[in-house]
């Protein structure tokens, strides 16, 4: 590392500007050619896990992690330059403001690395940007982040008002947005220019300069016209001096103009300044109404179509003063929701009480406070996570029957319902039908014992007695399974037959079965869990990998793995079985379950291995 250079050490790289498409394997095969690299992560959107365009890149030594940012900055990936700097976690120092440096007039032509090698030369560069539009053109600014105060003013001494590609470039130090807005707040008490709008196609340009002349010297005067010569309707008129501006400002605006309306004279302001006033404005009115409607503002939604506003009102009149009630429309045509305002939070409450779930016309009203489209989206995402989270914790889960003895699974598959008279309940059996018997898991059958290229291979184990495959439920079964017949108290056989069961098929026993339900009612059935089924293995459902130890879990699962994987690449299947293993049961099964996903994990795990493989071949070479 340079002498004097920031102190960074966990030798981590940001990357930006990627493409969408880019993922962890790509920057690997792309930056392992520098030194080894610890971990990769492209930044993803929590719900939709899209790109976001930037990753970060962690290599084992610093120095490692200089040379991929001295000879990789701008190269190019998939057709776009990516963009690489230090990590900053802290940003109190890009807040700061210290060695920053703002361009603007820039040429189109100029990007991220045509600005880099002109301020390169100053000092060392933290961060350099060329701002971009939607389309991926430069807006004709941009800004350097250097190392030090002293190379920030160093570029600004030699590069401010230079030709850069032909146009004169402003280099200064960054201003912060606040500092910013504080400037433009006092320079807009001083302003000589004025802006005039509302007189109207009549007023001519000599008109307007004798209604302002007499407030002070004017210097230049404008209307502004139309392609056909007719006047918009607004202009603007310069002072001399700051005092006639506001004078003129004070005594005409809001009088009444040649047409009748009332005239509007102001500071003329810059398109940005306005956009930004306007934007300030609308904030304040929008806060004002939440602030003012917050507790009483109700949203009303699956509305019949018959449903108008004069009905809206009347059906929520009786909980109180209703000081608005719209449905919403699209076409003449009622969207289904509405909204109802009252004048108090109390009555809002009350109203919420008494109508959500009341049927009016046909259909049942949802009725709630409104909320604001923030709040709505931060709830809904709230309530999607959790209700991921519930459901892998529902896969993973086991579902003990109530009552019963501990290692006694409820069966995964809904039993037939079945109903008997007081006289035809026979006693009830508790102890199980059949003895547990221990299973040891097979190695030879269709499975290797290790896979090849894997070290350290799980060993088969021995299930415990209450785990055997006739206490872990019904499982949905590839293969036929001949069952006993059922015997009475004495051991003797029952009239009826045995049976064959496969793939989702229930027993069927005689009425005088020995073990029926316990009350006229039949239980409500257990949801079907889905079974990952293998040719030559027995299903695999998420309960059989809840029931099963932590090393057991990672054997069945390889056991599954290895001849999927076998099929796509026979060579490598032990080492990227053995890569894959290491990722989240819950991942795995949806992969097991979902042959597109488990490919292209499998293709990633193969671009990792080849790049290693290639950086070894290189390594022996040298």
């Amino acid at each position: 590392m340079n002498q004097g250079a920031p102190n960074y050490p966990m030798a981590s790289l940001y990357v930006g500007d990627l493409h969408a498409d880019i993922t962890e394997a790509v920057l690997f095969e792309k930056f392992s050619t520098t030194g080894p690299v610890l971990s990769i992560r492209v930044c993803r959107d929590l719900i939709t896990r899209r790109s976001l365009g930037y990753a970060y890149v962690n290599f084992q030594q610093p120095a490692d992690a200089e040379r991929a940012l001295d000879t990789m900055n701008f190269d190019l990936i998939k057709g776009r330059p990516i963009r690489i700097m230090w990590s900053q976690r802290d940003p109190s120092l890009r807040k700061s403001g210290v060695g920053n440096v703002f361009i603007k007039n820039l040429d189109r032509s100029i990007d991220n690395k045509a600005m880099y090698d002109t301020f390169s030369a100053f000092g060392n560069i933290l961060s350099c940007k060329v701002a971009q539009d939607e389309t991926g053109s430069s807006k004709g600014y941009g800004f350097v982040h250097f190392e030090t105060e002293e190379a920030a003013n160093k570029s600004i001494e030699k590069v401010n008002g230079m030709l850069l590609n032909g146009k004169k470039v402003y280099v200064g130090r960054f201003i912060p947005r606040k500092e910013r807005e504080k400037e433009l707040g006092e320079k807009a008490k001083l302003f000589t220019n004025v802006y005039v709008k509302n007189f109207g196609e009549e007023l001519s340009e000599e008109q307007l300069r004798n209604m302002f002349e007499k407030y002070g010297k004017i210097t230049s005067y404008k209307i502004m016209n139309k392609d056909d010569g007719k006047s918009k309707g607004f202009g603007f008129v310069a002072f001399e001096c700051s005092e006639a501006a506001e004078a003129a400002v004070e005594a005409l605006n809001g009088k009444e103009s040649v047409d009748g309306k009332p005239l509007y004279v102001g500071r003329a302001q810059k398109k940005a300044e306005r956009q930004q006033e306007l934007k300030r404005r609308f904030e304040a009115l929008k806060m004002e109404r939440l602030n003012r409607y917050q507790g009483v503002n109700l949203y009303v939604k699956n509305l019949d179509d018959t449903i108008d506003d004069e009905r809206l009102r009347k059906e929520f009149t009786p909980f109180g003063t209703i000081t608005s009630a719209k449905v919403m429309m699209e076409e003449g045509r009622s969207k289904g929701f509405g909204f109802v305002c009252f004048s108090s939070p109390e009555e809002a409450t009350k109203a919420v009480t008494e109508m959500n779930g009341r049927i009016v016309g046909s259909k049942p009203l949802y009725v709630a406070l409104a909320q604001r489209k923030e709040d709505r989206k931060a709830h809904l995402t709230s309530q999607y996570m959790q209700r991921m989270a519930n459901m892998r914790m529902h896969q993973m889960g086991q579902f003990i029957q109530p009552g019963a003895s501990s290692g006694y699974f409820m069966p995964t598959i809904p039993a037939p319902q079945r109903f008997y008279a007081g006289a035809q309940m026979p006693p009830i059996r508790t102890s199980p039908r059949w003895p547990s018997q221990s299973q040891v898991r097979p190695t030879g059958q269709g499975v290797p014992a290790a896979y090849p290229g894997m070290t350290n291979p799980f060993r088969a184990t021995t299930r415990p007695p209450n785990q055997t495959m006739s206490m872990r439920g019904n499982i949905n079964v590839s293969r036929s399974i001949t069952c006993p017949q059922p015997t009475n108290m004495q051991g003797r056989p029952l009239p009826g037959q045995s049976v064959v069961a496969s793939n989702r098929t229930t027993f069927k026993y005689t009425a005088n079965m020995r073990n029926p339900p316990q009350s006229m009612v039949p239980l409500p059935s257990q949801p079907v869990q889905q079974a990952v089924h293998i040719q030559g293995q027995e299903p695999l459902t998420a309960t059989m990998l809840a029931a099963a130890l932590p090393p057991e879990q990672k054997q069945m699962l390889g056991e599954r793995l290895f001849p999927l994987i076998q099929r796509m690449y026979a060579d490598l299947a032990g080492k990227i079985t053995g890569m894959l293993l290491e990722i989240d049961n819950t991942e795995l099964l949806h992969m097991l379950e979902h042959n597109e996903s488990l490919k292209n994990k499998v293709e990633e795990a193969v671009a990792v291995l080849q790049a290693h493989q290639a950086k070894q071949s290189v390594i022996k070479k040298d």
